[in-house]
C-alpha cells in the first residue's frame, strides 16, 4: 500500500529553473511519495495523486492534496469548472484522469469530495507570517515572467522589518534570477554572507565604519536573497536553515560591540555612559528580547509568533530593534560623523523595544488566562472587521471585499 504521483499535461516551461512536475516532486521529497509514468503500474491497495503538469501549484496545496485522500481540485474556467488535481484510490485512477483530461465529469467519481482553492482553509502562512489564499495558475511561455514574479512574491515574508519589506524585493528578485541561471545554491549565498559578517566586524573594530557598513548592508541583502532562493527553487535543508539562522542570531550584538571598540578616545569622551554599561545594556536587551519572542511561541501559543498576534505587533515588527533598523541608526551616525551616537541609539532602541515586547508578553499572558487560547489576527484577515484595514494592505495580499 503506497501513495504515488502521476502528471498529466506536462509542460516544459520552467519557472525559476523548474518545471511544475519537478517543483512538485521537490515539495513532496521525503514524504515517500514516488512518481510513476503509467497508472497501470499501480497495485489495488495503492492510491495516486494526479496533477496537471501545466499548472503552477501553491506548495501548501500540493501538501494538502497529498495528505487528503478522496478529493478532486477544481478551478473556475469561465462558466465551467475544470479539474486540475485528484487524490484517489487505484480503482478510481483512470476515471479521475478522464475527469482531469475533460473526458468525464467529477460526478463519475463516487465518494470523492470536490473542492476549489477558495474552499481550502490554508490561507495563513505561519512560516512566512502572512495571509495569502492558495493559488493554482496555468503555465505558458508567455506568462513565465509573471509566474516567476508571483512565486517570488509568494516566498516573501509578510511581517518583517521595513528594509527587507520595501528596499530589498526588486533587487533581490534580480539576483535570485541570476543565482538560478548560474546554479548558485542558497548555502553558497549564506557562506558569502558569513564572510561579509566577519569582514564587517573587523572593519568596525578598526574604526573603518564606511567599508564595514558597506559589507554589512551587502550581508543583510544576501540574507534576503538566500531565503528567497531556497523557497522559489525548493532547495531548503535543515543544515541551511540552522546555518542561516545561527548567523542571524549571533552576529548583530557582536557587530555593535565591535562598533563601540572602534571608537576613538575623542568619540568615547562624548558618551554619557561607559562602554561596559552600554555593552551590558545592549546585550541584556537583545537576549531578553529574543527570549520574549521565544516565550510567546513556546508557552502561550505554538502556532504563531508575537508579531502575528495583533496588527499593533505587526506594525512594531517593521521598526523593532533587529539588525536592519539598527543598521539605519549606525549608517546615519556615520554619515554625520558621530559614530558614537549610533551606538547610543542602538542601545537605547534595543532596551526600549524589548521593554515594549515584555509589556506585550504580559498582556498576551493575561488575555490567554482570561479569554482562552490566543488567535493571530492573520487568521481573521479576510473578515469584515478588517475591510479597508491598513494592516491588511501592508502585511497580506489585498483580500478585502
Amino acid at each position: 500500500m503506497g501513495l504515488f504521483i502521476y502528471f498529466s499535461h506536462e509542460c516544459p516551461v520552467k519557472i525559476w529553473g523548474l518545471t511544475s512536475a519537478e517543483r512538485i516532486e521537490r515539495v513532496l521529497k521525503g514524504t515517500g511519495i514516488r512518481r510513476i509514468a503509467e497508472l497501470s503500474t499501480l497495485q489495488e491497495s495503492d492510491s495516486v495523486l494526479i496533477l496537471r503538469g501545466d499548472y503552477l501549484f501553491d506548495d501548501r496545496l500540493v501538501k494538502y492534496l497529498a495528505t487528503t485522500p478522496n478529493i478532486v481540485l477544481h478551478l473556475e474556467d469561465g462558466q465551467q469548472e475544470m479539474a486540475v488535481a485528484a487524490h484517489v484510490p487505484t480503482r478510481l485512477a483512470l476515471q479521475a484522469l478522464a475527469v482531469i483530461e475533460k473526458k468525464a465529469i467529477a460526478t463519475t467519481l463516487p465518494g470523492v469530495q470536490s473542492q476549489t482553492p477558495d474552499t481550502i482553509s490554508i490561507s495563513v502562512q505561519k512560516k512566512l507570517r502572512k495571509f495569502e489564499p492558495p493559488f493554482v495558475l496555468p503555465i505558458t511561455a508567455a506568462k513565465k515572467q509573471d509566474l516567476e514574479r508571483r512565486l517570488f512574491d509568494w516566498s516573501y515574508k509578510g511581517i518583517t522589518d521595513l528594509v527587507t519589506k520595501w528596499a530589498w524585493p526588486r533587487p533581490a528578485r534580480w539576483v535570485v534570477g541570476h543565482c538560478v541561471r548560474f546554479n548558485i545554491r542558497p548555502n553558497h549565498v549564506t557562506l558569502v554572507g558569513l564572510l561579509l559578517v566577519i569582514f564587517a566586524g573587523i572593519s568596525f573594530a578598526n574604526g573603518q565604519y564606511g567599508r564595514g557598513l558597506l559589507a554589512g548592508w551587502l550581508m543583510t541583502f544576501l540574507d534576503t536573497v538566500d531565503g528567497k532562493l531556497a523557497r522559489v527553487t525548493v532547495t531548503s535543508s535543515k543544515f541551511g536553515h540552522y546555518f542561516d539562522h545561527l548567523i542571524d542570531l549571533i552576529h548583530p550584538p557582536i557587530w555593535y560591540i565591535l562598533w563601540g571598540l572602534g571608537l576613538t578616545a575623542t568619540q568615547l569622551s562624548g558618551l554619557s555612559f561607559s562602554l561596559s554599561t552600554l555593552f551590558y545594556s545592549m546585550m541584556i536587551g537583545y537576549v531578553v528580547g529574543r527570549l520574549v519572542e521565544g516565550s510567546f511561541k513556546w508557552f502561550l501559543d505554538g502556532s504563531f509568533g508575537i508579531y502575528c498576534w495583533q496588527p499593533l505587533d505587526s506594525y512594531f515588527r517593521l521598526i523593532t530593534a533587529r539588525r536592519n533598523p539598527n543598521m539605519i541608526f549606525l549608517t546615519l551616525s556615520y554619515l554625520i560623523g558621530r559614530p558614537e551616537l549610533g551606538l547610543l541609539a542602538v542601545v537605547f532602541w534595543t532596551v526600549a523595544t524589548t521593554s515594549f515586547l515584555l509589556l506585550r508578553l504580559i498582556m498576551a499572558s493575561y488575555a490567554r488566562s482570561s479569554q482562552g487560547p490566543l488567535r493571530s489576527w492573520l487568521s481573521d484577515a479576510d473578515k469584515p472587521r478588517y475591510n479597508k484595514s491598513l494592516a491588511v494592505r501592508l502585511f497580506t495580499k489585498h483580500i478585502t471585499k
